[in-house]
């Protein structure tokens, strides 16, 4: 796959030596709050993970958000991952999912940058009439964000994750193609 290139970011394949990066991101407890993960990540765990994301096809394969670095000529700087899974190729429809796992850039816009360049891809590259995703109800960040992209609420699956000892919702939220097209022109004129 070649690099996404956005105004600020880019998003490039995930390479083994972003396991060490990986794996300081979702062993942050404030990070996963947003995730459905509970437990410790090993390396070997991280590890076998790399290994089977690369025996799926190149349309599930984690991206790496990078952002452009402060000074020309300096490298990128990885933030987080993001993908598109889940995918029924006869309705043209997957699920996606983002982490920014560097806090130092929460609240700068880097995830709607990255939802925007995602949705384009999703849509004009890969194809897609429908783009979904989940996200936990205590997630408000998230769920703004979504929603500036053009994710339209679904649904909920009530009280369905287990989280901080209480049971939370989680929103369904979606995007279709043609919403997409709109909000662009919206976005132009």
């Amino acid at each position: 796959m070649p690099i996404l290139h956005g105004k600020r970011i880019r998003l490039r394949a995930a390479e083994r030596e972003d396991i060490t990066i990986f794996l300081n991101w979702v062993n942050d407890e404030e990070i996963t709050d947003n995730l459905d993960l509970v437990y410790p990540i090993s390396r070997t765990e991280e590890e076998q993970w790399y290994e089977n994301m690369l025996a799926k096809p190149p349309t599930e394969h984690v991206m790496v958000i990078e952002i452009k670095p402060p000074k020309q000529g300096d490298p990128f700087i990885p933030i987080g991952d993001c993908q598109f899974f889940n995918f029924d190729w006869r309705n043209r429809s997957a699920e996606i999912g983002i982490m920014i796992g560097e806090k130092a850039f929460w609240g700068q816009g880097y995830g709607t940058d990255t939802m925007r360049l995602l949705l384009k891809h999703g849509f004009e590259t890969i194809n897609l009439h429908r783009i979904w995703l989940q996200v936990f109800a205590h997630n408000k960040r998230g769920i703004h964000v979504y929603e500036k992209v053009g994710f339209k609420s679904e649904g909920k699956f009530r009280q369905a994750h287990y989280f901080h000892g209480k049971y939370v919702d989680i929103h369904i939220m979606s995007v279709l193609k043609h919403e997409w097209s709109e909000g662009l022109e919206l976005e132009q004129n």
